[in-house]
């Protein structure tokens, strides 16, 4: 009996080391632990021996048991950390950090400021909580008039403040504190109570532009426009200037350049009138000029407004205003190299 034990162990010990998986360990447990397992078949035979062979053979039966089930395990237990060094391939690269990219609204407000600069404009900003005297008073929209209304736009607050709903007064402000000649840009965020949809956002970005000079023309405000759609879209891009209206420029115009999705043929980006509204524009009206102190027998000046999420819109022909706010990834990855 002792001889066929010592077989057992000698087998059991050279079949666990040459083991190569655990798979191939537990069906080793079975052949030799297992219910109808080599050991536990000798353990059942004790029972036919002598009382003194029974005692023996049964003490080295246990001890072998306990001696398989120990090194079982400690075969499983390297087998198990080899699995996890193996999955670990020190000869592959490294992973590159994420690197953040530059949103495609700076983008944009950064190259139309650069290109203003190159004409010798200077970025200045301005607040965004704003009193009613340089968001309306001093651009000529008097007590009364429909722009000042909370239903037409506007946020107000509990202190008689509101968050501004153009760049505009930051043009008043710089003349305020310089004397001419006045040449200045001034991007911003500006927020009106619009929905939030594919062409609405209650809060936008706008670049406001200003210069005061004396014998400063109408032609020199087109002149500027012009160089910057052509440094902005392209040279083969046309300009057209029609009359309109604003309570701070007097002649006031709207610049549109040619559709650049469909050349001037029509599509549903200028709903197929060939032409795209871009900003509005004109001379400073005399009564502003006085609200800073100046004369306006003496100076004269332009000034021009735009929307940078439009005019990012039209430059990289993107289909709806809320992707520069949801924060997906997959929408602003591709301006990494705009």
């Amino acid at each position: 009996m002792l001889e066929n034990l010592a077989a057992i162990k000698s087998e059991a010990l050279a079949a666990l080391a040459a083991a190569k998986s655990i798979e191939d360990i537990e069906l080793l447990r079975v052949k030799y632990l297992g219910r109808k397992g080599a050991l536990t078949h000798v353990l059942r035979t004790l029972k036919d021996l002598s009382e003194d062979e029974r005692r023996s053979a049964g003490s080295a039966a246990n001890l072998l048991k306990e001696e398989l089930e120990l090194e079982i395990e400690r075969r499983v237990s390297i087998l198990k950390d080899s699995v996890k060094t193996s999955s670990i391939d020190i000869s592959l690269p490294g992973r590159k950090r994420f690197l953040g990219h530059i949103h495609p609204l700076t983008i944009v407000t950064s190259r139309i400021v650069e290109i203003f600069t190159g004409m010798g404009f200077e970025e200045i900003r301005g607040p965004e909580i704003e009193t009613d005297w340089y968001n309306f008073e001093a651009l000529n929209i008097p007590e009364g008039h429909p722009a000042r209304g909370e239903m037409f736009g506007n946020f107000y607050l509990d202190c008689g403040l509101l968050l501004r709903s153009h760049t505009s007064p930051v043009q008043v402000r710089v003349m305020e504190k310089m004397k001419p000649p006045v040449r200045v840009i001034a991007p911003g965020r500006v927020f009106r109570r619009d929905p939030f949809d594919a062409s609405h956002s209650p809060v936008f970005h706008q670049i406001e532009g200003l210069y005061v000079d004396e014998d400063v023309s109408f032609a020199d405000l087109k002149g500027t426009l012009e160089v910057f759609t052509q440094e902005m879209f392209g040279e083969g891009v046309r300009v057209k200037f029609s009359p309109s209206y604003f309570p701070f420029t007097e002649p006031s115009a709207e610049l549109s350049i040619s559709c650049v999705i469909c050349g001037g043929e029509g599509c549903s980006m200028c709903s197929h009138s060939g032409w795209i509204e871009l900003l509005g524009c004109g001379m400073v009206h005399p009564q502003v000029l006085r609200n800073v102190g100046y004369d306006p027998d003496k100076v004269r000046g332009y000034a021009f407004g735009m929307g940078i999420d439009r005019i990012t819109i039209i430059k990289y022909k993107i289909d709806d205003i809320r992707h520069f706010f949801t924060n997906d990834m997959r929408f602003l990855r591709q301006f990494r190299e705009a």
